[in-house]
């Protein structure tokens, strides 16, 4: 690459890391939100969250990558039009490609990105958490073991524990056992712990007493004890085997027709959109480049033309995505309206390569002029109506 190329990929590489990990976190975040009862319902800990919840990142990924490209590629043009760069690159003789053919390469490289994840790490990120999630409404403490409440898991066998810690150390603990014919048990512990051991899931109690009382007729033993350990391994239901929904299935698996489960067999058209929408985001990369360029890879001596462009791009880059993710509502599995998941983007993009071409030969498009004057026409009435307001 040239040395001006050079510059413009690495301004663009860095704005697009710097937003790509801003949007993915904040959109992480509310995701994570919506899990949040493996912490304080399910007796997870906070890195058990953090490591479940975080599978998630490759289809959020997927989903932010090319409005970062957007916004990365938005900064750094606007960036170049304002210090006067691209008036430079004009005045010289350069040609508008000059910065095409960078702004291009850096968006195929986002493109490759987004279609790895889109069709290997999104999936498996989805099934294992799906997986996990499975595991963890299994396990005994998450379902059964309720903080201030007493709990029977079986017949003739009560839990009660006063508070569960982020540890998952369970704090003043009562297990009420009258499973056997002749003796009652009761049993009470400063704490205790929910552990593997053996192929045994152990509940070892923490000073604490054990109270045997006959059924029928006898005198009430108390034993202390340092530590003891109550065998739960016939307690714990058995966790059944996850049913993967269309995204969280492989693309082997939907490109097979051989061994179809039965929600695949119940949801065909599910599977069959899933499999085309993966194959079709990654094509917003490439829209969304061309399109940012077709509005600021011109060089504007105005903050006014400017601004209009920076809403223009914006704007047509959200309608885009907006018209995919329509399309996707409303394809149903049809083979008809499949194709348009490719036809959105290609027809964004060819759209922008038409104004890009035609902007080369001095004649600026219609439809960007109209557009670029209905948004200005749009500001300045809202601007007016505000300040009438506030007269």
């Amino acid at each position: 690459m040239k040395t001006l190329e050079r510059y413009i990929v690495r301004r663009t590489a860095y704005a697009f890391t710097l937003t790509i990990a801003a949007m993915t976190g904040v959109v992480w975040a509310t995701q994570a939100l919506r899990q949040l009862d493996l912490v304080t319902s399910k007796g997870q800990t906070i890195v058990q969250f953090i490591g479940i919840t975080i599978l998630a990142l490759p289809f959020l990924i997927v989903i932010v990558a090319p409005f970062a490209l957007m916004i990365a590629l938005i900064l750094v043009l606007n960036a170049l039009s304002g210090d006067s760069e691209l008036i430079v690159i004009d005045a010289s003789g350069g040609s508008r490609f000059l910065v095409l053919k960078p702004v291009l390469l850096f968006s195929t490289v986002v493109l490759l990105l987004t279609a790895s994840m889109s069709l290997y790490f999104a999936p498996m990120g989805l099934a294992q958490l799906r997986t996990e999630i499975t595991r963890v409404r299994a396990d005994l403490v998450a379902n059964i073991v309720k903080p201030g409440r007493f709990i029977t898991v079986e017949n003739g066998l009560t839990f009660h524990i006063r508070n569960r810690s982020g540890k998952g150390t369970l704090d003043g603990l009562l297990l009420h056992d009258t499973r056997d014919e002749a003796t009652a048990f009761t049993y009470q512990a400063d704490t205790g712990l929910i552990i593997e051991a053996a192929d045994r899931t152990l509940l070892v109690m923490q000073n604490g007493t054990i109270q045997r009382r006959p059924k029928k007729q006898g005198d009430i033993s108390i034993v202390r004890f340092q530590s003891y350990a109550f065998d739960l391994s016939n307690l714990i239901p058995e966790a059944g085997d996850p049913v993967y929904k269309a995204s969280e299935r492989t693309t082997a698996n939907l490109l097979s027709s051989a061994g179809k489960d039965d929600y695949a067999l119940k949801n065909p058209a599910k599977l069959t959109t899933e499999l085309h929408e993966r194959f079709s985001q990654p094509l917003y990369c490439i829209a969304f480049g061309l399109i940012v360029f077709a509005f600021l890879g011109k060089a504007r001596t105005t903050r006014h033309g400017r601004g209009l462009a920076v809403v223009g791009a914006i704007c047509a880059c959200v309608l885009l995505r907006t018209a995919g993710f329509g399309v996707t509502a409303i394809s149903g599995g049809s083979t008809a309206l499949l194709g348009l998941l490719y036809l959105v983007p290609a027809a964004g993009s060819a759209l922008a390569l038409m104004s890009i071409f035609r902007e080369q030969r001095g004649a600026e498009p219609k439809w960007l002029s109209s557009f670029q004057l209905a948004v200005h026409e749009r500001i300045e009435a809202l601007t007016n109506r505000v300040k009438g307001g506030l007269a």
